[in-house]
């Protein structure tokens, strides 16, 4: 190339560096002259961070002031980039050294929460929170091997009583990536704890307070580089629930020594539920479930023990039946003859049975046999001996529809609406749902059946291929059994989607398809007790702030006023009383009690209507009562599985209840009064305990 053809373009390459340099500086001057702020503030948004300061949660108490969830300070174990140098043998390193401590921590369960936390690097990655002392002492001793590695002191949730109350306090755990994207406050970070079940989850927003924070300045990285300053955390509001301590222990204790005793005879009898209510308020003042639940349990990873005992493997199995629903609000059961003064209530107030008519009981009825042979019986006889013949005759008398509305009238199949989270609706049959449900099984049996006639003969006409005279005769026999499955079909599916007077007969005594939860069986008894005011259950007593300032209390609330009438209702309540009375199938358990606390009751003997189990041999225990029956006051409803019979399992924990509450007896002074006593058996498959006969022609006093 010649010198002044290069000499030509390195003069234009000249200008065109120089008009991009000045086109640069003219930038760059716009830049600091007009926009130097906004880009200022920028970059320092840029180099700074929040990094939050966890809040205390509030405090939980009982409704006298007893703590059952507060705050301890604890030791918290995190990773952190400041200084972090060689991440993969830190791990390595750190996972060495928990696995004495945390069998379930692993050098894969560190980097998959550090991958989870890759885009803010500058937060802390918290591995395990309260470890114990002996572990600080160890990382201490090995600070050269853990760069990056910190411990830290923070609040963290502890549990006084441990189990007591487990299911109703519920449980904190880390957040999951699901609920931190739904979290539109953006109020949590990925290493928040928030509220899983129960009050800790149905109050998060009260509780978890609003945490402070930490302005750190990071590098271009995101790696932490310098604290600079720190805004304290608002702890969260306290909250007061209705529930009473001493109930509340009471009925704990009496469940697990009642289920301790009765599995020598039932081994199976590993679940039992119960709720006591106050029938003028609707508050909660105890609840239980078993087995039990310990918050505490989650603090950190489940270990494969609790994760089994909690979370127990493959189909439901009574004999390891898994601790982590609370089964007073989760679980349906069906109720036996608790049910029989809702049958009661729709024949008397329908007016076609007079409460002193007699029905003759001859041990059997065309469709459900009876507990025994009462002979002649009325209203308060039938009740209190639990007989099936004269409450099936009710049924009858009453019709389907009056009982499905008296039913929905005190709550039952509808959820309670009680402040606690993942309430079951439970189940109250009626036409329209049975057809809905068996129209479906009916249609998906009668479609696998034309398949399976279809894959016949095709196989056959594969068979048949070429032959006209074989194939069309394969085609008049499909026809033919087309024919006939269609015909079958139809009467199949005329007689399981209509309602049937077996389906009466099955409701009328709580058989059939009836499942409630033991807190609407509780809400029910409750509503018989108060004469017809449907409240709603509520746990929660008040809200205070962390001053010391009430910001909320929660006053009785009637959802309904049952349109049953005031006479019929307290026909029933005598009805009821009779069953606690001398020939009642729980005169056994409240005999000893005084005039002034007359009990009310009804027993229950369910079916449990679960695949595998014996009909004639499996049963679960029901029991409702309220007290005194001048003045109400309380209500109660439980629930044993494979308890055999309500009044010879369940019905123990009521009468502890009814004792401790009325001060006929001090469960709590005398710890030994239940491990002393022993249960009398039950080996009949009925409510009847070797009762005395009762006047079939007085109304009980």
């Amino acid at each position: 190339m010649k010198p002044k053809t290069i000499k030509t373009r390195l003069k234009v390459y000249s200008y065109i560096v120089i008009a991009l340099l000045a086109i640069l500086c003219v930038r760059l001057a716009v830049v600091q002259l007009f926009h130097q702020q906004a880009y200022q503030t920028q970059a320092k948004e840029n180099r700074i961070r929040l990094v939050a300061v966890k809040a205390p949660r509030g405090e939980i108490y009982a409704r006298d002031g007893d703590i059952l969830a507060n705050n301890e300070l604890v030791y918290t174990l995190s990773l952190s980039y400041l200084g972090l140098n060689g991440q993969d043998n830190v791990v390595d390193n750190l996972a060495k050294l928990l696995q004495s401590y945390y069998p379930e921590i692993d050098k894969s369960y560190i980097e998959e929460k550090i991958n989870l936390q890759k885009y803010r690097l500058f937060e802390p990655l918290i591995i395990v929170r309260d470890i114990p002392w002996e572990l600080v002492v160890e990382i201490e001793e090995n600070r050269q091997t853990l760069p990056g590695v910190t411990i830290t002191v923070e609040p963290l949730r502890a549990y006084p009583e441990a189990t007591l109350a487990g299911h109703v306090l519920g449980y904190i755990h880390s957040i999951s990536a699901k609920e931190l994207a739904n979290n539109e406050e953006s109020k949590y970070s990925i290493n928040s704890l928030i509220g899983k079940s129960g009050i800790e989850k149905q109050y998060e927003k009260e509780l978890r307070g609003k945490d402070g924070a930490r302005r750190v300045e990071v590098d271009a990285n995101g790696r932490p580089v310098r604290e600079l300053m720190t805004l304290e955390p608002s702890p969260g509001n306290d909250l007061y629930l209705t529930l009473d301590m001493e109930l509340q222990k009471v009925l704990e204790k009496s469940m697990d020594q009642v289920l301790n005793q009765i599995q020598e005879r039932y081994p199976k009898a590993k679940v039992g539920s119960a709720v006591v209510i106050n029938v003028k308020t609707g508050e909660v003042l105890a609840m239980c479930s078993r087995p039990a639940l310990n918050p505490d349990d989650w603090k950190g990873k489940l270990s494969n023990e609790k994760a089994s005992y909690y979370y127990p493997p493959g189909n439901y199995d009574p004999m390891n039946p898994g601790a982590e629903i609370n089964r007073a609000l989760q679980e349906a059961y069906p109720p036996g003859s608790t049910f029989k003064p809702i049958t009661g209530m729709a024949a008397l107030d329908g007016g076609s049975v007079d409460p002193l008519s007699l029905v003759n009981c001859g041990g059997a009825k065309p469709n459900i046999k009876c507990t025994g042979v009462h002979g002649n019986v009325n209203y308060y006889a039938g009740m209190a001996r639990s007989c099936n013949t004269y409450f099936q005759e009710m049924g009858r008398r009453a019709g389907k529809d009056n009982i499905i509305h008296v039913a929905r009238e005190f709550g039952l199949g509808s959820k309670t609406g009680i402040d606690l989270p993942d309430e079951s609706q439970g189940l109250l049959p009626t036409p329209q749902w049975k057809k809905e449900v068996n129209a479906t099984i009916s249609n998906n049996r009668y479609a696998a059946t034309l398949k399976r006639l279809d894959e016949k003969y095709n196989a056959l006409e594969q068979e048949a291929k070429g032959n006209q005279e074989q194939l069309e005769k394969l085609k008049r026999q499909k026809q033919q059994e087309k024919n006939q499955i269609d015909a079958e079909h139809d009467i199949d599916y005329r007689w399981n989607t209509n309602w049937q007077d077996y389906d009466t007969f099955n409701m009328s005594i709580g058989q059939g398809y009836n499942d409630y939860t033991v807190m609407q069986l509780a809400n029910y008894v409750a509503t018989i007790a108060n004469g017809g005011y449907l409240m709603r259950p509520h746990i929660m007593k008040s809200v205070v702030s962390h001053e010391g300032k009430t910001l909320k209390t929660v006053k009785p609330e009637v959802i309904d006023e049952v349109d049953v009438s005031p006479a019929t209702i307290a026909e029933t309540r005598r009805a009821m009383l009779a069953v606690a009375q001398p020939g009642g199938t729980a005169h056994f358990l409240f005999a000893h009690f005084p005039a002034e606390f007359q009990v009310v009751a009804k027993t229950g003997t369910a079916e449990t209507g679960r695949q595998g189990d014996n009909p004639k041999k499996d049963y679960h225990g029901v029991f409702i009562a309220f007290a005194p029956f001048a003045d109400p006051e309380i209500a109660f409803a439980g629930v044993i599985e494979y308890g055999y019979s309500g009044g010879g399992s369940v019905g123990y924990v009521a009468r502890d209840i009814f004792e401790h509450y009325f001060g006929i007896k001090d469960h709590l002074a005398d710890e030994k009064a239940l491990e002393d006593e022993e249960i009398p058996s039950t080996n009949q498959s009925n409510e009847n305990q070797d009762v005395v006969e009762t006047d079939p022609t007085v109304r009980p006093r």
